[in-house]
């Protein structure tokens, strides 16, 4: 696991020879590449990359259980961060379901995510359209009629 002190972070998977961006890290938060939690295997099938200059803080899976066994306020801590990182995760699990690209993108701007910042070729990837369908999206946006394609 890593916080991220400053930069951002994106976590993708990759699909034949396509990446696809499956969440964005900022400033302040704890990311981590897919696993599961019972198996101890170095490889997920999740990659990370960033996207910015980084400063990180590594965090060892080994701390967390050490602090877990030994230190009760850390299972507070721990089950907080678990709590943010679930809603996370239930806001990328809407944003997908939504059926068409507009409205993922209108939710994904109603969020707290800084997309002026995410490149556009991932922001396409993340919303599982083609960097010309978010160009369209993102100048009728300009335009205020987005919310009729929605």
């Amino acid at each position: 696991m890593y916080f991220i002190i400053k930069g951002m972070v994106r976590g993708f998977v990759k699909e034949h020879k396509k990446d696809i961006s499956t969440w964005f890290g900022f400033e302040n938060q704890i990311i981590e590449a897919i696993r599961h939690p019972q198996q101890q295997s170095d490889h997920s099938l999740e990659y990370l990359q960033a996207l910015e200059n980084c400063q990180l803080v590594r965090i060892p899976y080994s701390l967390t259980d050490s602090l877990s066994a030994h230190c009760p306020e850390w299972n507070i801590i721990g089950r907080k961060i678990l709590e943010i990182q679930y809603y996370q995760a239930a806001e990328r699990s809407i944003i997908a379901r939504i059926p068409n690209a507009a409205g993922r993108y209108l939710k994904l701007e109603s969020t707290a995510f800084d997309i002026d910042r995410i490149p556009q070729r991932y922001l396409a990837s993340y919303l599982g359209i083609r960097l010309e369908t978010l160009s369209r999206i993102r100048n009728r946006a300009g335009g205020q009629d987005l919310k009729m394609m929605a």
